[in-house]
């Protein structure tokens, strides 16, 4: 029976789930975990005596979140999209919503704005001698999705390729009785009716309209539930391993359009990129790979004949490996050797390699496999120069973490002497600045938290879930990165923009 009393066990108000059968108020699984607790406490006695057909029915234990209202079955393990015959879940909806409009929430929110409002980081900042709106809005963890979080608020700050998202004209999903009401998903529903095109693209629109609250990506998120099996589920991810899914499935979606409309066709009609700056990878040319699209060349020499084979691969982002003489390094200022720096990691990536015995290449001219050696060159530089530092590695039994610290700079990196043609690209064309940082914080890929680094009209930003702070260069440039965006810097001229 549903009752509107609601009690509040548990002192933490962070991530509220009300149970629908007793009312009582806990936080989420990700916080301290009661509202799981009271969920497993309630299914004990059960466990006492033999079930009939008719109690198996009726004990699925399902919640709601205070916040976006989306209800929960933890014995299905699943969200619930169906109500009851008399709409009691949408009155206990109705009733939130009502207690979030009453005096006494007024009233806390008017306690954050004072605090906020005293805070160096607050949403007012004096620019100039001018009061300015702090326009950022944050991204509210869903439960472990902060790796998504820092990815997304990473390419919100891609001008070049949100710009493009944002221009998109919407897409109507919804029709008939559903038309223009919010829909609570589940993951049995099916995948007909998704775009994440268009949801990520709604993301975007509501990153920087200046709400003074965390927007919820959870729209976002079920899509990304449908179509990408990994990350389903609520556990820590890898977010560059998000990151390549995200961009992969979103190229595949423009090559194919949405309601028979192909955006490849938009593109083409709204930039100015030349056939020589696209970049294929696996059919036609998309914004993603426009912008992140670059082409390296794989030289791979017999050692045993000299015979030399050329391959020319694209890519999206590269994977630098830390060399390992820096690895004992985790501090800037530690005194124990060098610094290793962004540089070191791409000179390890380009130097000429000898393969060991377990990477033999395949020797047309000798017929066997044989020792070689192997060389990367870039080929074509892309827009946006997407660095990936390989800060997991697997051993015997666990993926362990490099925690070293790796120097890199915030403007001009020269990228020229790592091109085979250096000397047709033009001064400025190698140049790149940065754009945003993910971080990851802890000891395991499986564990720790994302966040995310980006500069918006000159400032910088940080990005921890739902909290959005002004930050500066300086620490910035002391975060230990996992993923840099570069973005590469325009010629005076303007000539060649996106």
């Amino acid at each position: 029976m549903l009752i509107y009393c609601e009690t509040f066990v548990c002192r933490s108000n962070k991530s509220p789930w009300v149970c629908l059968t007793c009312s009582s108020v806990h936080c989420g699984r990700y916080v301290n975990g009661h509202a799981k607790k009271h969920y497993e406490d309630a299914q004990i006695p059960l466990t006492n005596h033999k079930k009939t057909e008719k109690q198996e029915k009726v004990q699925h234990t399902v919640c709601m979140d205070c916040s976006s209202y989306s209800t929960y079955c933890y014995r299905c393990d699943d969200f619930v999209v169906n109500d009851t015959k008399l709409g009691l879940v949408q009155k206990v909806r109705e009733h939130l919503q009502n207690l979030e409009n009453s005096a006494f929430t007024a009233d806390r929110h008017r306690k954050r704005k004072l605090l906020e409002n005293s805070s160096l980081n607050s949403k007012l900042l004096k620019v100039n001698g001018s009061t300015t709106a702090l326009c950022a809005t944050g991204l509210r963890n869903l439960g472990n999705t902060c790796f998504m979080n820092a990815i997304l608020q990473s390419l919100s700050n891609i001008q070049q390729f949100c710009c493009y998202f944002k221009e998109l004209p919407a897409v109507e999903l919804r029709n008939g009785k559903t038309a223009g009401r919010r829909t609570y998903h589940t993951r049995s529903q099916g995948d007909n009716n998704v775009s994440l095109v268009e949801e990520f693209r709604k993301t975007l629109c509501a990153l920087w309209q200046g709400s003074q609250t965390a927007f919820s990506p959870e729209s976002l998120f079920y899509v990304v539930w449908k179509i990408m099996p990994n990350f389903r589920g609520y556990q820590q991810q890898d977010a560059h391993e998000f990151m390549r899914y995200l961009l992969d499935h979103l190229h595949l979606e423009l090559q194919g359009g949405f309601n028979g409309v192909s955006r490849s066709v938009i593109l083409q009609e709204n930039s100015g990129l030349s056939a020589s700056n696209k970049c294929c990878i696996n059919g036609a040319s998309t914004v993603v790979t426009a912008i992140f699209g670059g082409i390296l060349q794989n030289e791979v020499n017999c050692l045993i004949c000299g015979t030399e084979s050329r391959k020319f691969d694209p890519f999206l982002d590269l994977s630098l490996d830390i060399p390992s003489q820096f690895r004992n390094k985790r501090t800037k200022n530690q005194e124990n050797g060098p610094t290793c720096t962004l540089r070191d990691c791409l000179r390890s990536f380009t130097d000429l390699e000898e393969l060991d015995e377990t990477e033999l290449y395949m020797c047309h001219k000798c017929k066997k496999k044989q020792k070689s050696t192997k060389k990367f060159w870039i080929q074509k530089l892309p827009k946006v120069l997407c660095l990936h530092l390989k800060r997991f590695h697997w051993t015997a039994y666990l993926r362990n973490k490099v925690d070293t610290y790796v120097e890199f700079p915030l403007r001009g990196l020269d990228m020229k002497c790592y091109l085979l043609e250096p000397e047709n690209s033009g001064p400025e064309s190698c140049l790149y600045d940065l754009a945003a940082v993910v971080v990851h914080h802890g000891s395991g890929v499986g564990s720790g938290h994302y966040t995310a680094y980006a500069t918006h009209e000159g400032r910088w930003f940080h990005f921890n879930d739902s909290t959005v702070t002004l930050t500066d260069e300086e620490t910035v440039v002391k975060a230990k990165a996992y993923i840099l965006f570069y973005v590469e810097r325009q010629a005076k001229s303007g000539s060649d923009k996106l």
